[in-house]
């Protein structure tokens, strides 16, 4: 790396370096965070919902969700050592945004309908980071690939509850 990097010196890599995955990992805590408080009955809520018979159950959800949000924080952690914070990292910032508000629209507010159109935007912005980091450091943007499956999943069980139910 030269000494043009955003993180390293010519005396070595400099502090925040070290604290730049922290960070990261406390920008996806947030996000999951706010989710989650929103989420309190969330378990009660889904078992409650008419579902489609490919949604899985409500204990699949935090497992999955926890993978994910681990690779989200890399992905952005691998992208900033290369560029520091540029475009491609607000986009990330965008996404994790929309992550977030996702869960009080559906589960806190019951909004099925207007959770879908977010999560159709989520879906797009998730997608707009991957081909920016793709451009950037290629193993970051396939760390997000998982992320963006799960997401149009989502989007799809998202749209069968609301014409459910």
């Amino acid at each position: 790396m030269s000494a043009a990097s955003p993180h390293v010196s010519s005396s070595g890599p400099s502090p925040r370096t070290w604290l730049a995955p922290l960070g990261f990992g406390l920008a996806v805590l947030a996000a999951a965070g706010l989710g989650g408080l929103a989420a309190s009955s969330a378990g009660s809520t889904y078992a409650a919902l008419e579902q489609p018979s490919w949604a899985p159950p409500s204990g699949v959800f935090g497992p999955v969700w926890t993978v994910l949000y681990v690779l989200i924080a890399v992905a952005a952690w691998l992208t900033w050592r290369v560029v520091g914070w540029d475009r491609s990292l607000t986009a990330w910032a965008v996404q994790l945004v929309l992550n977030a508000a996702w869960t009080p629209l559906f589960f806190g507010a019951d909004r099925y309908g207007l959770a879908l159109v977010e999560i159709v935007v989520l879906l797009g912005a998730v997608g707009v980071t991957i081909a920016l980091f793709w451009t950037r450091r290629r193993v970051a943007a396939l760390l997000l690939v998982p992320y963006l499956a799960w997401v149009g999943f989502a989007t799809a069980l998202n749209a069968a509850i609301w014409s459910m139910n």
